[in-house]
C-alpha cells in the first residue's frame, strides 16, 4: 500500500481506492464511538478488541479495507498479526464524509456483506444519525437507528446503549467578533 500523508489507501475488490484523510469532525465522532464500544466489549468482551483505522483488514486476495472502526471477538483474536487483521471483525463502523458517504453505503457494505461480517454501523455526522445493519438470511437488515436525543440499543449487543447526542455533540455557537 502506498505510503502518502495526507491520504488513506484501501483496495477495494481488486481497485485502489485513494482518499483524503479524515476530518477533526470525523475523528472526533470516531474517538466518542471507540469509547462507547471500548467501555462496552470492557465487560461484555474482555478479551476483544475495538480497534481503529488505520489498519489493513485483509478480506480477500484483492481486498483490503480500513474500517473506521471494527470489532473482534475475543475467541478470534489470536488469528491477526500485528501489522493486519486476517480475520473478519464481527463489527465493523464507517463514519461518512461527502468523500466516502456513497462508497460506504453501497460498495463497502457489499463487500462487508460478502465478507459475512455480522455487524455494520453506518455513523453520519452531517445528519447526527447511527445506524446499525445485521446480516439476516445473507443480507444486511437495519436492526436499531439513533438520531439526535435517541439511544441506540441494538439486539446483538444486549445491554449496549450508545446515545446519538454523546456521539454527536452539537458545536457551540461561534462568536461573530
Amino acid at each position: 500500500m502506498p505510503d502518502e500523508p495526507g491520504f488513506r489507501h484501501e483496495v477495494l475488490e481488486g481497485a485502489l481506492i485513494r482518499e483524503p484523510s479524515p476530518s477533526v469532525r470525523h475523528q472526533r465522532v470516531s474517538t466518542r464511538l471507540q469509547e462507547a464500544l471500548r467501555d462496552y466489549f470492557r465487560t461484555a468482551d474482555p478479551d476483544g478488541e475495538v480497534l481503529s483505522a488505520p489498519l489493513d483488514v485483509v478480506l480477500s486476495d484483492n481486498t483490503v479495507v480500513q474500517p473506521d472502526l471494527l470489532y473482534i471477538p475475543g475467541s478470534d483474536a489470536a488469528v491477526f498479526a500485528e501489522t493486519h487483521v486476517f480475520v473478519a471483525p464481527r463489527l465493523v463502523v464507517e463514519i461518512l464524509s461527502p468523500a466516502t458517504a456513497s462508497k460506504d453505503r453501497l460498495q463497502k457494505m457489499e463487500i462487508y456483506r460478502k465478507a459475512g461480517i455480522e455487524h455494520y454501523w453506518i455513523a453520519d455526522p452531517d445528519a447526527n444519525t447511527l445506524e446499525a445493519f445485521a446480516l439476516r438470511d445473507s443480507y444486511y437488515a437495519r436492526v436499531a437507528a439513533a438520531a439526535k436525543d435517541d439511544i441506540l440499543t441494538h439486539p446483538g449487543f444486549p445491554g449496549l446503549e450508545v446515545p446519538a447526542a454523546h456521539i454527536f455533540p452539537q458545536k457551540p455557537p461561534q462568536s461573530s467578533d
